[in-house]
Parts: C-alpha cells; structure tokens; sequence
C-alpha cells in the first residue's frame, strides 16, 4: 500500500506529465488563440491576481455563490426533516426535486433572468443547483436511522433532543458529509455559470465573457485556475470545520468512511 509521501509524489508527476503533454499540443498547434501554453497562462495568471480589482471580483463572486450554498444548506436540512415526519411535505416537494435535477442549468438561469435581475443571479442558481442535493441526502439519511434503537428510545422516553443527537444525527452524518461534498463543487460550477450568462458587473463570470469576446485565451483559462484555486480552498476548509464538528460529538469516523 503506498504512502501519503508516495501518492503525492505520484499525483505530482501525474500533473507535470500532462503540463508537458499540454505545452507540446500548444506548440505543436502554434496559435494561442486555439490553445495557449501553460507557461502563457501562468504568466497571466500572476498578472490577473496583482490586478487591484482582484479580491473585489473574486469576493463579490464567492459571496454570492456562497450565499447560495449556505441558503440550500439550511432549507435542504431544514425540509429534509420536515419531510421525514410528514408525508404530506415529501410527496409535494418530490415533483420539485425531479424537476430541478432534470433541467438543464442553462434553462433555470434564462428563467431567473426574466424575473430578476443578474446581479444576484448566481445566488439564485447555485441555491437551486444544491438544494436538492442537501434534502435527498438528508432525507435518506434520517430514513436510515436504527428502527430498533428508535424503538428502545421511545420505550425509554428519551427526549427529542436526545434522539436527534445519539440516533438521527449519526445516521445523517455520512449522508450529510457526502452531499456538502459533491454540493461545494456543483455551486460554483452552477454559479459561474449563472455569471456569464447573466454578465452582472464586477463578478467573475463578467470576466469570463469579456475575455471570450476579446478572444483572449489565456485569461480566460487563468481564471479558471483562480475558480477552481478558490473553491477547492474553500471546499477543503469546509471539510475540516465539519471535521472539527464531528470530532466535537465523537463523530469523526463519519469522515473516514465509517458509520458512528
């Protein structure tokens, strides 16, 4: 089995072989209008995130991607509970779900764009893309709790309290873990996105665009270096305060693959 030393060392040369592989392409196709070469791009790269507009772009951006992560996040738990104890709810919110995941993201964002305006767009989109990810899961989750210790619970009488924190809350947990997993990479896909169709002012998806009318390739894949830089920074600092979290009600194993 290999090391962590190993696989990063793997991974490492993984990415410079096909930097390698890039760069030759990039030569070999001799327009940096078609394909520009990484040295190009990294180039670019420094002189986008010296720009003085560069924070305010990639926060005005994030804030908003975010905001519809933590807004799906919320209703997605919340409804997902509500869901499990009355069938009524699940059976209406059902048709929704399946028309969510089945439209095309292109088509929620031109329908969003005629009933509001573009500079809250991605909010509204990546909330869209995320909530029916955070219910299904959460909803599944809470179906998957222990009958018989649900039973013994309510022999004893335990509070609700109780029951939400040693029974329903380990059984969500894996669910959860998964869901905010595969949820933090869809919202700023779906966000982007939103932005550069919707061009709002100052946002990245703005940048995006004028770069594709400007033709200008290499800014263009410089900011997707910076797109996907931040969301897997923030992905990754999600995780370890869900971890902390864990770890707090004894749960950590939850993130190893294990139930609690």
């Amino acid at each position: 089995m290999k090391t962590k030393k190993q696989k990063a060392i793997a991974a490492t040369c993984a990415v410079a072989f096909w930097l390698l592989v890039w760069h030759v392409v990039s030569l070999c196709v001799g327009s940096e209008l078609v394909l520009v070469s990484p040295v190009k791009v990294v180039q670019t790269l420094f002189t986008v995130i010296f720009d003085p507009d560069f924070l305010k772009t990639v926060w005005y951006s994030a804030a908003r991607i975010l905001g519809g992560f933590f807004t799906a996040l919320t209703l997605g738990t919340v409804l997902g509970w509500v869901a499990s104890r009355f069938w009524v709810v699940e059976t209406l919110l059902r048709p929704i779900t399946a028309a969510i995941k089945a439209t095309p993201v292109a088509s929620f964002i031109i329908l969003v764009l005629l009933w509001f305006s573009g500079k809250n767009l991605s909010v509204i989109i990546s909330m869209l893309m995320v909530f029916p990810v955070i219910y299904m899961n959460v909803l599944e989750g809470i179906r998957s709790a222990d009958e018989e210790l649900l039973e013994m619970a309510q022999v004893f009488r335990l509070s609700v309290s109780k029951k939400l924190l040693y029974i329903y809350l380990p059984a969500v947990a894996p669910f959860f873990v998964s869901a905010c997993s595969v949820s933090l990479g869809l919202c700023w896909k779906s966000g982007i996105a939103a932005e550069v169709i919707g061009t709002p002012d100052g946002s990245i998806g703005a940048v995006f665009y004028q770069a594709k009318i400007f033709l200008q390739t290499s800014e263009l894949l410089a900011w997707t270096v910076v797109v996907v830089a931040v969301s897997v920074a923030f992905e990754k600092l999600f995780m370890l305060l869900l971890r902390l979290v864990l770890k707090k009600l004894k749960m950590e194993d939850v993130l190893n693959g294990k139930r609690a």
